[in-house]
């Protein structure tokens, strides 16, 4: 399957590095994979932002607030790794750990 075009930097290095170091072959590894580079590329994004902004912000009541761009980082951060443990990329050999119990 081809790169998406929509990836950006890290999600691109990703996505080649799986795709050459494990051999997918199912049309739903693919999008899972997908999926996990976007994810990459939001935890990016939400990163340079709050870099940017700060980790805190006035909210309309002038109170202090957690930036929106944190919690953001946290979800996709959990979802990436819950992916990669999906597509099974992981797990370095079977005799490592035992299968996950799902």
């Amino acid at each position: 399957m081809k790169l998406p075009r929509e990836l950006k930097a890290r999600g691109r290095k990703f996505w080649r590095q799986v795709t050459n170091d494990y051999d997918l072959v199912e049309y739903h590894h693919f999008e899972l994979l997908k999926q996990a580079c976007f994810c990459l590329d939001r935890v990016d994004l939400a990163r340079k932002t709050i870099e940017r902004e700060g980790p805190f912000i006035l909210d309309r009541f002038n109170q202090c607030r957690e930036h929106p761009g944190l919690k953001l980082e946290k979800d996709n951060r959990i979802l990436f790794a819950r992916l990669v443990r999906e597509l099974g990329l992981d797990i370095v050999t079977t005799e490592s750990r035992p299968p996950a119990q799902y």
